[in-house]
C-alpha cells in the first residue's frame, strides 16, 4: 500500500478519534446542565442538520474539487469547534447557563459542517491513490480505522473526562486534530479534480444522480436501508450517561468503561478484518452481525448488571464492525469513478440519519417510554428490521464482496 494512503488513514483516525471523543464531553456537559433526556436527543439533532442538509451538495463540490484539500479544510472547521468547547469550560463561571448550552449546541453544529464534507472527500480519494486490485484492502482498512476511532474516541473521552475533568478532555481533542493537521500535510500526493462528465444537464441533475443511483442499485439500498433502520433504533450511545448515573451507578467513570467496551470490541474485530477479508458469502455474514447487534442491544437494556452491560457492549462493537465494513466496501466497489463524491453524500446520508436522528430517537423514546423500555423496543426494531430487508432483498443475502472486486 502506498505511504500517502496511510498518511490519510491516520489523518482519518485522528479526526474521527478526536470528533467522537469530543461527543461524549458534550453529551455529559448537556445532561449536566439541563437533566434532560431530550437536550442529548437534540444534540444529535443539532449536528445531523448540516451533515444531512449539505450532504448532497458537498458530494457535489467533492467531484469537481481536489478532494485532499477538501479534507484538510474539514479538521480545520473541527479545530474550531474543539476550540468552542474549550472556551465553554475555561470561561464556565463567568457564563450564563444559556450560553454555555448555545456554545456547546454550536460546537455540535460545526461538527456537522464538517462531516458532510468529510466522507465524501475520503471516499473519492481512497480510490484515486491505490490500485483497484488493492481497493477492497484499503477500503477496509480506512473502514476499521473509521471504526476503532469511532468507538474508542468516545471511550477514551469518557475516561479522561472521568479521571482528569472538562478542560483536560477538550484539550486533548484539540491536540488531536493538530495531529490530524499534521498528517494531511505530510501527504505528498497531489489530486486533481475528477475528469468533468457530461452525463447530466443541469446542476439539480448532478446533485440528485447520487441519490438516482443508490435508489435503483440492488445491493446498495438494501445494505443501506438495514444499517440505517437498525442503528437509528438500536443505538445506545446518546443514553449511556443515563445507564452510567442512574441505572448502573458507575458515574462518569463507568461511562468511560461502557464506552471502552464498545471500542474494544470493534478494534478486536477491525483489525482481524484488516488482515482477513470477508470475501466469501458477505451477504450472510451481514445479516448475521445485524442479528447479534439487536440482541446485544436487548441484553443490554434489560441487564441492570454494570459488568453484564459490559460485555452486551463489547459485543455489539464486534458486530457493529463487521456489518459497517462489508456496507462500505460494497459502497465503494460499486461506484463509478465520476461519482464517489455524490454517492458517498448518500451514505453519509443515511450513515448521519441513523447516527445523530437516531440520538434524537433515542431522546425521546426515552422521555415518552422511559430509558430501559426505549432500549428494549430498538433492540426488536433492529431484529425486525433484518428480517424484513431479508425477505425483500435476497441479492443482499447472496452478496459477494469478491464478485465486486
Amino acid at each position: 500500500m502506498p505511504t500517502d494512503l496511510y498518511k490519510l488513514v491516520s489523518a482519518r483516525f485522528f479526526f474521527t478519534f478526536a470528533v467522537q471523543m469530543q461527543a461524549v464531553v458534550l453529551g455529559w456537559r448537556i445532561y449536566e446542565l439541563l437533566k434532560d433526556p431530550l437536550a442529548l436527543g437534540l444534540i444529535g439533532l443539532t449536528e445531523a442538520v448540516p451533515a444531512i442538509g449539505l450532504a448532497l451538495y458537498a458530494g457535489y463540490l467533492v467531484d469537481r474539487s481536489r478532494p485532499l484539500i477538501t479534507y484538510r479544510r474539514v479538521i480545520y472547521v473541527s479545530f474550531l469547534s474543539g476550540v468552542l468547547v474549550l472556551a465553554e469550560h475555561l470561561l464556565e463561571h463567568r457564563l450564563s447557563l444559556h450560553s454555555q448550552v448555545g456554545m456547546l449546541y454550536g460546537a455540535a453544529f460545526l461538527t456537522g459542517l464538517a462531516r458532510s464534507f468529510a466522507q465524501p472527500s475520503i471516499f473519492a480519494s481512497v480510490p484515486r491513490m491505490v490500485e483497484r486490485g488493492d481497493l477492497l484492502r484499503a477500503t477496509a482498512q480506512m473502514s476499521s480505522a473509521l471504526q476503532v476511532a469511532r468507538i474508542a474516541g468516545p471511550a477514551f473521552g469518557g475516561l479522561v473526562f472521568g479521571f482528569f475533568g472538562a478542560v483536560a478532555s477538550s484539550t486533548l481533542v484539540c491536540l488531536i486534530l493538530l495531529f490530524a493537521i499534521a498528517a494531511m500535510f505530510s501527504i505528498k500526493i497531489s489530486l486533481s479534480p475528477p475528469s468533468a462528465n457530461h452525463r447530466h444537464t443541469s446542476i439539480k441533475d448532478e446533485l440528485l444522480s447520487g441519490l438516482h443511483f443508490v435508489f435503483k442499485h440492488p445491493i446498495l439500498l438494501p445494505a443501506l436501508t438495514l444499517d440505517m433502520v437498525s442503528v437509528m433504533f438500536g443505538g445506545v450511545t446518546a443514553l449511556l450517561p443515563i445507564f452510567a448515573s442512574e441505572i448502573l451507578m458507575v458515574g462518569p467513570k463507568g461511562l468511560g468503561m461502557l464506552r471502552a467496551a464498545l471500542a474494544v470490541g470493534a478494534t478486536i474485530m477491525s483489525l482481524y478484518q484488516s488482515k482477513k477479508e470477508l470475501r466469501g458469502r458477505s451477504g450472510t455474514w451481514l445479516f448475521s452481525a445485524v442479528t447479534g447487534f439487536g440482541v446485544c442491544i436487548l441484553v443490554f437494556g434489560l441487564s441492570q448488571n454494570f459488568y453484564l452491560s459490559l460485555f452486551a457492549l463489547f459485543m455489539s462493537g464486534v458486530f457493529d464492525s463487521v456489518s459497517m465494513i462489508i456496507r462500505s466496501s460494497a459502497v465503494q466497489l460499486s461506484s463509478p469513478d465520476d461519482m464517489r463524491g455524490k454517492i458517498s453524500a448518500v451514505n453519509s446520508i443515511f450513515i448521519g440519519s441513523s447516527n445523530e436522528i437516531g440520538e434524537l430517537e433515542s431522546g425521546i423514546a426515552a422521555k415518552l417510554m422511559g430509558t430501559v423500555p426505549s432500549v428494549v423496543f430498538g433492540g426488536a426494531m433492529c431484529l425486525i428490521t433484518v428480517a424484513f430487508v431479508a425477505w425483500k432483498s435476497p441479492q443482499l443475502r447472496r452478496l459477494e464482496l469478491s464478485r465486486l472486486a
